[in-house]
């Protein structure tokens, strides 16, 4: 039994999506970011960064959602959600994965920090422009890496297509333009599957009425 401490609405919802596709069993523990339990030595001890998500596994605490994910893959998805070792499928996984959390996801990331992640002495203003232009520059060049394939590897959906839809929704709920015709019909696929649905319902339950 696997333990996923999380937040709604951060990238714990990844691996909550991996866990769900995979139909493994899992506990999930709320992590209050407002009350700073994700300082507190108890989570540290988890994940030294502390950020979320943390996956207790039977290896131990394992951070940084897309290694997650892709581990779950690897572990208990092979040949089915994750590509064979060393073929062209897994070569487009692991560059697409790379894109997508070093060049896609960072404008992105980087607008939330300057918004209200950073003290507010260390936000500059004018990065939201920044972001958005840089997040255009990025989706143009997710644009060609997808093409006319159904999924970032091809015909198969993959880990990758878990964190790259995750961040499409980040985008969208962000107010930004998914501007290219086969970057939106993936996300409405991606982000239509039935696993993504139930992991946002069930972060969603875990968190508290008031918050």
């Amino acid at each position: 039994m696997y333990t996923l401490y999380g937040f709604a609405k951060t990238r714990s919802v990844r691996v909550a999506w991996a866990l769900e596709e995979l139909g493994l069993p899992y506990d999930y523990t709320f992590i209050n970011l407002r009350k700073g339990e994700h300082k507190s030595a108890e989570f540290l001890a988890l994940n030294p960064a502390g950020k979320i998500p943390a996956l207790m596994t039977d290896c131990g605490p394992m951070s940084e959602s897309a290694a997650i994910v892709t581990w779950l893959m690897d572990k208990h998805g092979y040949e089915e959600f994750m590509p064979v070792l060393g073929s062209k499928a897994r070569m487009l996984y692991e560059q697409a994965m790379a894109f997508v959390i070093t060049e896609l996801e960072q404008p992105l990331w980087n607008m939330a920090k300057h918004d209200f992640a950073l003290p507010e002495a260390q936000r500059l203003e004018g990065m939201k422009d920044v972001s958005i232009y840089e997040f255009g520059v990025a989706l143009k060049g997710f644009s060609a890496l997808l093409g006319d394939q159904d999924f970032l590897t091809g015909h198969m959906f993959s880990g990758v297509d878990i964190v790259a839809g995750h961040v499409l929704s980040w985008a969208k709920g962000a107010g930004m333009d998914l501007t290219f015709d086969n970057v939106k019909q993936y996300a409405e696929r991606v982000l239509s599957r039935p696993a993504y649905e139930k992991a946002w319902r069930n972060e969603k339950a875990h968190m508290p009425a008031s918050l």
